[in-house]
Parts: structure tokens; C-alpha cells; sequence
């Protein structure tokens, strides 16, 4: 909620009764008063700056002879501590009680030191600087303190999806696997006891004997990722590498290349541009017959650019249908705001292209 409307009425007002207060003042007086109360609009976005010019302002108006408790400066204590400046902030209530009784002695007045000291013991009491400073560090605690329940229940909610989503995986895992191990079983003795009495063995029950065991390779991998993702922390961009390591220990000819820096990718950009190499590199080791593979990691002003291209035997003409593999990483991309282009190349190979939104720095 924007609480600048806040600042200013407690400016507004803290000006308005210093003002009142200081009758009868000067016209320097006055303004001195004035300025104090207003800088307290920037409380929030400049406490440091906000401290120094209400306690500049209080010591100009004791220079000129007047005599109001400095309650504009008690404000930017509290603020400046709320914000975590600790040690600039007794820094400056130090110099400030050691500063008043220079700033009466120099006024007009004539006092004497010790009606001095008096005098800024009556503007500016220890007990008022303390409890000031004690309430802006106790509620900037409590805040701490509820910015880490929040974040400790983020994380706690996130371990149980993590935990149910490996259970349903689990669970599906066993049902499935059953009764796709069946029917790859029945498959294979039917092919088997087919090519033994030396008859031709119809295509349509060799596509289910290969579709079975494409479904179980399937399966045992989603639950390894889903174990993956349960056990290990969040892979990123920096994990790339050993992907494509990984890929050229298979035989693939892989070449990593990484245009920019940047040190503020979110997490879950991270996340999306591993996955989206990962897959990438799994489809072109299963369907693609690929001997060579180029992927490019290219960091804009505005977005991460992944693209992974390959010279497999896909065409244009020859397009895939829609895989789990690509439906999995253009949900991925579509729900962090991106674009997702997959699709065979006119000179033959396959090419990955995504731009997922970065926040401008």
C-alpha cells in the first residue's frame, strides 16, 4: 500500500505544531520550523538525509534564541533506526545532544554554559532520544521478524507440493508401469512366437510393442526428474554446462555458447532456461539423429534468449506432433510472461528458440 499520503499529513502536522509552538519566533525562526517538519515527507526513501536536516534545522533555530523541543528530529531518529541505520543513528543523536548547548550559547541570548546545557536538556532529553530510537528498532524487528514467518511458510508450503507431487508421481509411477509392462510383455510374445513359426509379424503390433517400451523409458524418466528436483536444489544457468558436457559424452558434437552477464536473473528464469536446454538435448539424443547441437545463451537488457538448433534429420515437411517435452516447456515459458518457437528448419535439423522476460536492473 503506497504510504506516501501518510508521510505527508504526519509532516504536514508535525510542521504545523512546531510552528504553533515556536510563537513568538522570527521569520528565520519560523521557516527554520517549518523546513524541519516537511523533510519528514522523505523519511522512508532518505532517513540518513532526513536525520541530518531536521537536526540542522533544530540547531539553527536554538542558534537564533528560541526554544522548542525538537520533535521533527525525534521523528528521523525513529524513522532512521525503523530503517536499520543503528550506528548513524546514535551517531548523530550523540553529536545532537553534544551540539544544542553550542547552538545556545552562540544564540543571542547571552546564556551562561551552564544555562546552556539547562536549556538543551529542556529541547532535547535523553529519555525522548531513547524511546524514540527503542520504538523504530522494535518495530523494525517485528517487521523482520514477520517478513521471516512469511518466507518460513513460502518454503514450508513449497516442501509439501515438492512431497505430494513426488507421492502422485510415485503412485502413478506404479500403476502405469503395470500395466504398460502387460501390454509391452503380451506385445513381445506375440512378436516373438510370430518370427519363430516364421510368419509375417503385423505392423500394428510392432508399433504397440515399441510404443511400450518408449512408455516405460518415459516414465522411469519423469519420476528420476521428479526425484531430481525433490532431493537436489533448484538447477539454473550454471548447470548448463554440464549438460552439454554430459551430452558430448554421449557422442553428441554440443557447443555451449554464453553471450552477456547478469547477476540478477530471477530464479525462476533460471529455472525455465535449464529445463528448456535439458529438454532440448533429450529430444535431440532420442528423435532427432542429430550429430551436432549449438546452444546459445544470450543475456539482453530486457530478456534471457535460449536458443538450441541441431542437424537432425527433422524437415519441414516431416514435422513432429506435439511432444510432453515440448508441451512441458512452453508452459513453462507461457507462464513467465515468454515466447516459446519450436519447429523444424527449411535446410533440415531442428530448432529451439525461447525469450523469457527479464526485469529491467
Amino acid at each position: 500500500m503506497d504510504k506516501r499520503w501518510l508521510d505527508w499529513v504526519i509532516a504536514i502536522g508535525v510542521a504545523a505544531s512546531l510552528v504553533v509552538a515556536g510563537h513568538p519566533a522570527s521569520l528565520p525562526g519560523y521557516v527554520l520550523l517549518a523546513a524541519g517538519g516537511l523533510a519528514l515527507v522523505a523519511r522512508r526513501t532518505a532517513p540518513i538525509a532526513v536525520l541530518a536536516a531536521t537536526g540542522l534545522t533544530a540547531l539553527g533555530y536554538q542558534a537564533l534564541g528560541h526554544d522548542v523541543p525538537v520533535i521533527a528530529f525525534l521523528f528521523a531518529v525513529y524513522s532512521t533506526m525503523r530503517a536499520g541505520h543503528r550506528v548513524v543513528t546514535v551517531a548523530g543523536s550523540v553529536l545532537m545532544v553534544g551540539a544544542l548547548p553550542l547552538a545556545a550559547l552562540v544564540s543571542p541570548l547571552g546564556l551562561t554554559t551552564s544555562e546552556a546545557f539547562a536549556q538543551s536538556r529542556d529541547v532535547l532529553q535523553i529519555a525522548w532520544l531513547i524511546a524514540a530510537a527503542a520504538a523504530g528498532e522494535a518495530l523494525r524487528q517485528a517487521e523482520r521478524r514477520a517478513d521471516e514467518a512469511e518466507r518460513t511458510r513460502e518454503e514450508t508450503a513449497l516442501r509439501r507440493a515438492n512431497e505430494e507431487r513426488l507421492h502422485i508421481a510415485r503412485e502413478l509411477h506404479d500403476s502405469l508401469t503395470h500395466q504398460i509392462s502387460v501390454i509391452k510383455l503380451q506385445a513381445e510374445v506375440a512378436v516373438h512366437l510370430a518370427q519363430k513359426r516364421g510368419e509375417d509379424v503385423p505392423e500394428s503390433l510392432l508399433a504397440i510393442r515399441d510404443a511400450g517400451r518408449e512408455a516405460a523409458r518415459e516414465l522411469r524418466a519423469t519420476l528420476e526428474a521428479l526425484r531430481d528436483d525433490d532431493k537436489n536444489p533448484p538447477r539454473g544457468i550454471g548447470d548448463v554446462p554440464a549438460l552439454v558436457q554430459r551430452a558430448r559424452s554421449s557422442g553428441l558434437d554440443a557447443e555451449l555458447t554464453i553471450e552477456g552477464e547478469r547477476d540478477d536473473v530471477p530464479a525462476a528464469v533460471e529455472r525455465t532456461a535449464y529445463r528448456i536446454v535439458q529438454e532440448s538435448l533429450t529430444n535431440i539424443a532420442r528423435h532427432a539423429a542429430a550429430a551436432t547441437a549449438q546452444i546459445r545463451i544470450d543475456y539482453r537488457p530486457d530478456a534471457l534468449v535460449i536458443r538450441v538448433d541441431d542437424d537432425g534429420t527433422a524437415t519441414p515437411d516431416t514435422a513432429p506432433g506435439p511432444g510432453v517435452g515440448l508441451l512441458g516447456m512452453r508452459e513453462r515459458v507461457t507462464a513467465l510472461g515468454g515466447r516459446l518457437d519450436a519447429a523444424p528448419r527449411t535446410g533440415g535439423g531442428f530448432t529451439v528458440h525461447a525469450e523469457l522476460p527479464v526485469a529491467q536492473p
